[in-house]
């Protein structure tokens, strides 16, 4: 029964994390399931299982607020799911021992991707109408591929990609990536059950990870536009980084006092990008109240 709440408030925390930032349910739910000892193709696919439920209460939600551009959830979930169904049949068919070392190394990537992206500075652009289809396609095909094999990915490759383009607003791109994760959990999941039968999947965790995102979902939904991206992001990544990072270390059998120190090291840089991240949200503010100064003068002036 612990475990059960345990992850119940692993989905819940995970679904807060996406619906604000448009990415890291599945990686932090994926890692979490690998640190608690399920099998990299288990764990994904308990995850995708899970999304099928998240993601609709999740779109619902960012529909209801405006968040969603619903062209772009069409030219970038259709590649998504196909991608994801491919990625889905190629990590069923790895041996668990295989698979393990290459499902935590593309978490940690992606969660330094993460952490660099948010304790950078975020872009500020002009929002001149969504991108292409001949981009959306290639974009949706990679990040669904990445998405299954390394049991997330969908938000940290799809999400800055589109916030990089300038070319929607960044509400826009985490109401649309969320809504479209629909079509990407629904194709691994399929891919998953063709490929495991269901073995090692856990419907009890299914339900505790589902139960904690659909509670989280309209929250997180409106949080979306009161969460410093920033802070939240930086600590997001971090958590992966050293989870993932432990994973590898002790997959290749590597020294207890070359683990300490790495994970001290990790631990340093950690701190680090969420001071950047805390002075940059302050700065940011304090720019903002600056501009709303300025604008307000010329009015007081004239009245």
């Amino acid at each position: 029964m612990q475990k059960i709440i345990t992850f119940a408030l692993v989905g819940l925390g995970a679904q807060l994390i996406d619906g604000t930032l448009g990415m890291a349910y599945g990686v932090t739910s994926t890692t979490l399931l690998l640190t608690a000892g399920f099998a990299p193709a288990a764990a994904s696919a308990s995850v995708h299982l899970a999304e099928i439920g998240t993601t609709i209460a999740s779109g619902t939600a960012h529909w209801r607020f405006g968040n969603v551009d619903w062209p772009v959830v069409r030219r970038i979930g259709v590649p998504g799911a196909v991608g994801a169904f491919v990625g889905a049949s190629v990590l069923s068919a790895i041996s668990t021992s295989a698979a393990k070392p290459w499902t935590a190394g593309i978490l940690l990537a992606l969660g330094v991707y993460i952490l660099l992206r948010f304790a950078g500075r975020l872009p500020h652009r002009r929002h001149d109408g969504p991108p292409r289809r001949r981009f959306l396609a290639p974009l949706g095909l990679v990040a669904g591929f990445v998405d299954s094999t390394g049991g997330g990915g969908w938000g940290p490759v799809a999400t800055p990609t589109l916030l990089s383009t300038g070319r929607m607003e960044p509400r826009k791109v985490i109401g649309t990536v969320d809504t479209s994760e629909f079509l990407v959990a629904l194709a691994a999941s399929i891919g998953f059950l063709l490929g495991l039968g269901g073995a090692g999947v856990s419907l009890a965790t299914v339900g505790a990870l589902l139960a904690g995102g659909l509670v989280a979902a309209p929250v997180a939904a409106w949080l979306v536009h009161k969460v410093p991206a920033r802070m939240l992001g930086s600590a997001v990544g971090g958590l992966i980084i050293l989870t993932n990072s432990r994973t590898l270390l002790l997959q290749f059998d590597v020294a207890g006092d070359t683990r300490v120190l790495v994970y001290g090291l990790i631990a340093a840089a950690w701190a680090a990008a969420i001071g950047v991240s805390a002075r940059g949200v302050l700065g940011d503010r304090a720019a903002a109240r600056a501009a709303a100064g300025a604008a307000a003068a010329p009015e007081m002036s004239a009245a």
